[in-house]
Formats: structure tokens, sequence, C-alpha cells
């Protein structure tokens, strides 16, 4: 039975004999998969890149500073030109 007929006849829901249910990446914080975020979005792949990063590993360290100076550098400029 091709997936075209499992539609039609109402068992596309349903997992194949064999097959694997599709899940969600355990590696996505629980509050973004309730909210709908996957790894095929830029928010949900940023998410999970982030979350895959292993403080024990010192490469893992810089790449988390660099992504954090990343994200503050355009807040810090538009309050350093606000206060000036």
């Amino acid at each position: 039975m091709n997936d075209r007929d499992r539609w039609e006849d109402g068992e596309a829901d349903e997992a194949a004999p064999g097959e694997v249910p599709w899940e969600h990446d355990p590696a996505m914080p629980g509050d973004a998969r309730r909210m709908g975020l996957s790894p095929n979005v830029p928010d949900g792949a940023m998410l999970q890149f982030a979350g895959a990063l292993d403080s024990s590993k010192l490469g893992h360290r810089v790449v988390a500073w660099v992504l954090l100076a990343a994200f503050l550098f355009p807040v810090l400029m538009t309050l350093l030109r606000l206060l000036g």
C-alpha cells in the first residue's frame, strides 16, 4: 500500500510495520518543541545548534562566547547610541 492509498483510507497517521514514527530532535528544548520550532526553521536551527554545544569542550565554549558577543553587540551599540 503506498502513501497515497494510506492517506485516502485515513491511515496516514499510523506508522507502517518497520517504520519509525517521526520524532523531534532530542537536543531541542521542550519549550521550543511545544512552540512548533524544528531544525528546519532558522530559529529552531539556532536553538538546536546552541543546545548541542558541550561546555566541557574548549572549542564549544569559544563558539558560545562568540555567539553571545554577536547577539549582544547590536544591543550594546543601540544603548550607547540612545545614551550618547
